[in-house]
């Protein structure tokens, strides 16, 4: 029997293998349309902050296994799964299965509000009744009708003179057929005047740009237009943490950032992130990211040096 759901799989591995030859990102004639390659499993060893998203944006791992850490908590997701990130969120992520030989493929998929706003002005797309979770990434299941969108949008990288016509229709029906799937009230939310994941970006804007500086939850809740108390439950419903786990987790990425980029040391880039005391920071470090920061610089020298060789660049 024909099994439509791994015909399409396997053309999507190979035509995101065809396309990427090397570890690392890799950007394509589509503007909103990219691709990710890993040979071996990490534990989040980006140099690039992992929370800072363009606009709202689909993940679908072609091949291997992914996860996040969202605060507390950890997804996964691989085939047949996607998630779908509608906001800034300081998270930890994690190539899960990878080998040289079936490495990990990614594809990323980007929406601007724009473009989410002209969808969710059809009426029929405002009375969709699946009421989900407003968290601000989100894991679903990747179903037939979404794969072939997306293995239609990627195909059209073998035909470059059909992408000016063809690439923003086929972005478009994706972009709706998640907005109708069990996590697109997440993304409507993001452009709903007076929706309560409009009023807590404000909030997430303002640590984003301000996580080295302190707080009051008062002022935060004034800028969102809330009360406290419905402004701590609203921004762990959309973030999985309260503002001051948030910054936290923060000021720690960013610092791994700076560590691993090379450009400070251990006690510059603590204090750099907003940390007074050095002690406190690398025992912070350490439960986040499971090794303190000298030893974790170590094992990402050694990673790249691994990721180098298989790339044949040694």
């Amino acid at each position: 029997m024909f099994d439509l759901n791994h015909f399409l799989q396997k053309e999507l591995v190979e035509l995101v293998d065809r396309h990427t030859h090397i570890d690392g990102p890799h950007s394509t004639l589509i503007s909103s349309l990219s691709f990710s390659r890993c040979s071996i499993p990490y534990h989040s060893t980006e140099t690039d902050p992992p929370y800072k998203l363009n606009n709202p944006s689909l993940y679908i791992v072609v091949q291997g296994l992914k996860g996040i850490v969202i605060g507390k908590e950890r997804f996964r997701y691989g085939p047949p799964h996607y998630l779908v990130a509608s906001m800034d969120l300081p998270i930890i992520a994690e190539v899960l299965e990878a080998t040289p030989e079936v490495p990990n493929l990614t594809c990323k998929i980007e929406f601007t509000p724009g473009h989410i706003l002209e969808l969710v002005s059809d009426d029929a797309l405002k009375e969709n009744s699946k009421r989900t979770s407003r968290r601000g990434m989100n894991v679903g299941k990747l179903d037939i009708p979404l794969l072939d969108a997306v293995v239609r949008l990627v195909r059209l990288l073998d035909t470059p003179e059909d992408i000016p016509g063809l690439a923003p229709l086929f972005a478009k029906e994706i972009l709706y057929k998640v907005l109708h799937g069990e996590h697109g009230d997440s993304l409507r939310q993001i452009v709903s005047e007076g929706s309560p994941s409009v009023h807590i970006k404000h909030a997430i804007e303002h640590i984003l740009n301000h996580y080295q500086d302190s707080f009051r939850i008062e002022d935060l809740a004034q800028l969102a237009k809330m009360s406290v108390p419905s402004f701590h439950r609203h921004f762990k419903e959309i973030t999985g943490m309260s503002p001051i786990q948030f910054q936290k987790q923060l000021r720690l990425q960013e610092a791994r950032r700076l560590l691993l980029s090379g450009s400070e040391n251990a006690a510059d880039a603590a204090f750099q992130v907003g940390y007074e005391s050095p002690t406190q920071f690398s025992r912070e470090y350490s439960r986040m990211f499971g090794f303190p920061p000298k030893e974790d610089m170590k094992r990402f020298i050694q990673l790249n040096g691994i990721i180098k060789e298989s790339n044949g660049q040694l």
